[in-house]
């Protein structure tokens, strides 16, 4: 599944999330010899992802869950918008992923596609952290006036520069022509076909053991809310109806996640409660 975001930070923020509930569902829902739940989740992220507070907040609490099922890609190219970060971002990003407790792989060669290869294969050994994959790139790779300039930070090269670009590059081919070899390596429909049969298989294999189970999971991946959830939400609902009163907000959302985090089993405990520390927000369960 991909997801396309806006907001600097949002990526690695999603991806986060969907590795917590990689992780989550597993914990739930694999058993011995039925691995149901068991994939990676990737994020690219860029250097005004970094200078985001919420990449923060997630990237350390990735580090605590130990996720080590998330491969994160930071394209190093040392420029946003205005120019060069130096002025305002001189933060030792390395130094600060592995003080949130992440594998950090340094040195990689963003245009190198066997060195990016590598480093997701030494990533993909540790799986007791996350992994941040630091590739060094240029911005405008093969621009002859605008490569490593925030020229062709998010503006089109014109032209003349493409034209300049082609031939600096050696590509002689029509503009959205893909070569026939560069297609296949990037064709997935016939292995995705596969992978998908074989979790079928797989998953056919573990309802059979696991019935109950099963039968949770689908109604999971189906977006199905329990089939008491309408009655007893509706239940909630009517007493603050027949006894309003007057609460803080924090006091409504402490109302509110401990009537309907239970009936939600798709929500961990631990998930369901408010950030920041007691007794303050008031949310126990």
């Amino acid at each position: 599944m991909e997801t396309t975001t806006g907001p600097l930070g949002q990526g690695i923020a999603n991806a986060v999330g969907m590795a917590i509930a990689e992780k989550t569902l597993a914990a739930q829902f694999n058993r011995p010899g039925h691995d149901i739940v068991d994939h990676y989740t990737y994020a690219f992220m860029g250097d005004g992802c970094m200078m985001e507070g919420i990449s923060h907040e997630v990237c350390s609490l990735a580090g605590t869950l130990k996720l080590g099922k998330l491969v994160a890609f930071y394209d190093d190219n040392g420029i946003s918008i205005d120019g060069h970060v130096e002025g305002w971002f001189t933060d030792d990003t390395a130094k600060r992923f592995e003080a949130y407790g992440w594998h950090v792989v340094r040195g990689v060669d963003g245009h190198d596609a066997d060195a990016i290869k590598r480093a997701v294969e030494e990533a993909r050994a540790v799986t007791d952290k996350p992994s941040l994959l630091m590739c060094k790139t240029i911005i405008g790779f093969g621009s002859p006036n605008k490569a490593g300039t925030h020229d062709s930070h998010g503006a089109p090269l014109g032209d003349a520069e493409i034209a300049l670009t082609r031939e600096a590059l050696g590509w002689k081919h029509a503009p959205f022509d893909i070569p026939s070899d560069i297609y296949a390596q990037w064709d997935a429909k016939e292995a995705g076909q596969a992978k998908e049969a074989a979790w079928n298989e797989k998953f056919a294999a573990y309802a059979k053991a696991f019935p109950q189970e099963a039968a949770e999971f689908t109604r999971r991946m189906k977006g199905e809310m329990p089939s008491d959830f309408d009655a007893k939400a509706n239940e909630f609902i009517a007493k603050l109806q027949a006894n309003p009163a007057k609460i803080a907000s924090r006091k409504a959302s402490q109302n509110a996640i401990e009537a309907f985090g239970p009936l939600l089993p798709g929500i961990p405990r631990r998930l369901r409660r408010s950030r920041a520390v007691q007794p303050d927000p008031v949310v126990r369960l």
